[in-house]
């Protein structure tokens, strides 16, 4: 096969493995209200279940990076999604919250961490030519959004029609037949995996990297989109009934956010190709805070929630292929899937509080308002930490020449 050939192969590959991945990811809060009405678990232990998943995959995933840099991304993947489909089926069989929290919280927190983006975008990375990567990270990046577009209203009808024990198992079945895809990812004769790597082993580059200011500046930055994303995925559909909208409107929403995700993504990629991806990222991040804030302050209508999950999408995952294709500029690909899984960590530590508080906060006051707000300004923040990054890679000390958009 054709280096081209190879690489195409590598990223539908990836999309699909992040299409599965991403898409049942976003369906959890479909199943925060009927797991609380029909099964009686508190809504504090279902947000419990849903952030701990989260920080789990946030630990999980530099291992699971280093196991993929190392070993290859077909076994890290084949048990990730095994794990992820028995935390499925898990789920869908649990009578107590306890098991819920085994289930939706621990196994596929760990099946999140081995499927998604420390291993799936540094294969792609490794593959895909230094001018093309922040693309072909981006193009991978939208199958996670595709599935989401696909998998969630599909979700939806199955929880109306057939019960939420159904709705997860057959999202299980769908993980497991996923499970083959990471031998595709292993293709490493490409043209691009020829050339010259960072001479650093692991232990160097890691306390380069945890002494230089641009990644400690993405790697906090990056705790703000784990936090306005995991808030929104999980709140979003209760939210909306709260201001006694359609039951269907959120998952209307998130699906509309998936659909327009595929091109805010690749978009995204596109952009970080031509301009400093710090710069692309302080953008997207305040565009994000500014529509999260004139979303809560406006009265709630139907036109009003499905403009907000359009804008949502545009700017929903097209962090990662930046933020991966930044680390990758600064310390090559030799080591990404590591480097990427602990700026990741703080993306889940921030996922972790994003689900988890909010359903205390509601519970305590009966209202999502204060966490509105404080994802709405997290926004800003955000974006004041990645426009002074500096993005010079470690080996030459060279930064690309680019026009600043701020």
């Amino acid at each position: 096969m054709s280096t081209r050939g190879q690489t195409t192969a590598v990223i539908i590959a990836g999309a699909l493995i992040l299409s599965a991945t991403m898409g049942i990811r976003q369906t959890f809060g479909l199943f925060v209200e009927p797991l609380s009405v029909d099964r009686g678990i508190s809504l504090s232990m279902i947000a419990l279940a849903i952030a701990l998943h989260n920080l789990v995959w946030g630990f999980a995933q530099p291992f699971a990076g280093a196991a993929a840099d190392r070993y290859g991304a077909a076994p890290v993947v084949a048990f990730g999604a095994l794990a992820f489909a028995a935390g499925l089926a898990l789920s869908a069989l649990a009578p107590s919250g306890l098991l819920l929290v085994i289930g939706m919280g621990l196994l596929i927190g760990i099946g999140v961490s081995c499927t998604t983006f420390a291993v799936v975008l540094a294969s792609v990375g490794r593959v895909a030519s230094p001018a093309r990567r922040s693309m072909a990270m981006g193009i991978a990046s939208a199958g996670g959004s595709f599935g989401q577009f696909v998998l969630v209203p599909a979700t939806q009808f199955a929880n109306e029609g057939l019960g939420i024990s159904i709705a997860l198992l057959g999202l299980a079945v769908l993980m497991a037949v996923v499970s083959p895809l990471g031998i595709i990812l292993d293709r490493r004769d490409a043209g691009a995996t020829a050339q010259p790597q960072f001479a650093y082993a692991l232990g160097d580059v890691l306390s380069l990297a945890l002494h230089h200011r641009g990644y400690i500046l993405l790697t906090l930055g990056f705790f703000t989109c784990g936090f306005q994303l995991a808030f929104i995925a999980t709140y979003l559909p209760g939210y909306l009934v709260v201001c006694n909208m359609p039951a269907g409107l959120g998952a209307a929403a998130l699906a509309t956010i998936g659909l327009f995700n595929m091109a805010g993504t690749w978009v995204c990629g596109w952009l970080g190709g031509k301009v400093r991806q710090q710069y692309i990222l302080g953008w997207l991040y305040l565009i994000r805070g500014a529509a999260i804030a004139v979303f809560f302050l406006m009265p709630k209508t139907e036109t009003s929630v499905m403009i907000f999950a359009a804008v949502m999408g545009l700017t929903w995952l097209g962090t990662v292929p930046l933020t991966s294709g930044l680390v990758a500029k600064i310390f090559g690909t030799q080591h990404l899937g590591t480097l990427f899984g602990v700026c990741f960590l703080s993306h889940q530590v921030g996922s972790f509080l994003g689900a988890g508080v909010g359903g205390v906060i509601f519970d305590l006051t009966g209202s999502y308002g204060p966490l509105w707000i404080a994802t709405a300004a997290a926004g800003l923040v955000a974006a004041l930490l990645h426009f002074p990054i500096d993005d010079a890679n470690i080996e030459t000390g060279r930064a690309p020449a680019a026009v600043p958009l701020a």
